[in-house]
């Protein structure tokens, strides 16, 4: 009965913790998100016709789609060596994976611009003979959303392949199946979940980037740099209807992201 007392008192105490910090995300987001539409709302209105703002947002979706794509790649494949190779150097490359998370993004930036500058750039030099440019250019804002979100897509997809029972896999070849073909038929579908989920945190890190992307890139502008450069100039008010839309847009493809992979997930255990 004791026993049950304190179990009980536990779930209280770590219930109201919880609420506590879902309370802090809400009113933090709630709070802007109603003063913007109770004390302006036709500033609100105002940027969803803002061909300046819509194109900045935009960018920051396509960027962040870029980036997460080329994240899967050559991450998915990553992934899945880590969770099922063991080797010499192994942890060495998955904390090599995770350093862009604990790096502070100013300096991520910095390191970025001295790799892709347009003179005397590790990879900048010589891409701009190809005529690829970095600096104040797509593939600049793609590279730097690369780097801070990429450990998201991989970590994820590497706990997917761990999951999926390697005796699966064995039977797979045992039966004649390719490496190649059991990768596509049992290992990648079993994971797709975890993957999926990566994809969702990896695109949400890229498209809310800002501080590795500014050394690198001024223009084009993403909609952080944006909001940044308006709320330096203008103030909150001209600032903040942008944040209200960007915050708007994202949770409606957050949300739909979510679903889809909520529904993968009941297909799935059917």
């Amino acid at each position: 009965m004791i026993e049950k007392i304190k179990r009980e008192r536990m779930l209280v105490a770590f219930t109201l913790l919880g609420f506590l910090i879902i309370a802090f995300i809400v009113v933090t987001l709630g709070n802007m998100l109603a003063t913007q539409v109770i004390q302006d709302l036709g500033g609100l209105i105002k940027v969803t016709q803002d061909p300046v703002v819509l194109n900045s947002i935009w960018l920051s979706m396509y960027t962040a789609f870029l980036a997460t794509l080329v994240a899967f790649i050559f991450g998915v494949p990553l992934a899945y060596i880590l969770a099922r190779k063991e080797f010499l150097g192994k942890s060495l490359i998955e904390s090599i994976v995770d350093v862009p998370v604990v790096v502070p993004h100013t300096a991520a930036g910095i390191a970025l611009y001295t790799v892709f500058m347009h003179h005397g750039g590790l990879i900048g030099a010589p891409l701009s003979s190809l005529n690829i440019v970095c600096e104040d250019a797509v593939p600049g804002i793609v590279f730097a959303m690369l780097f801070v979100s990429a450990p998201f897509l991989i970590n994820s997809a590497r706990d997917g392949f761990k999951s999926v029972d390697p005796r699966l896999e064995n039977v797979a070849r045992s039966l004649g199946a390719s490496q190649w073909h059991t990768f596509c038929k049992i290992s990648f579908p079993l994971a797709f979940r975890h993957i999926l989920t990566g994809s969702i945190l990896s695109w949400a890190r890229a498209i809310s980037e800002f501080g590795a992307v500014i050394f690198l890139v001024s223009w084009p502008r993403i909609a952080p740099l944006l909001m940044y450069e308006r709320f330096e100039s203008y103030g909150l008010s001209t600032s903040r209807p942008i944040a209200v839309l960007l915050i708007f847009i994202c949770l409606t493809v957050f949300i739909f992201l979510r679903l889809a992979s909520m529904r993968w997930q009941r297909h799935d255990s059917d």
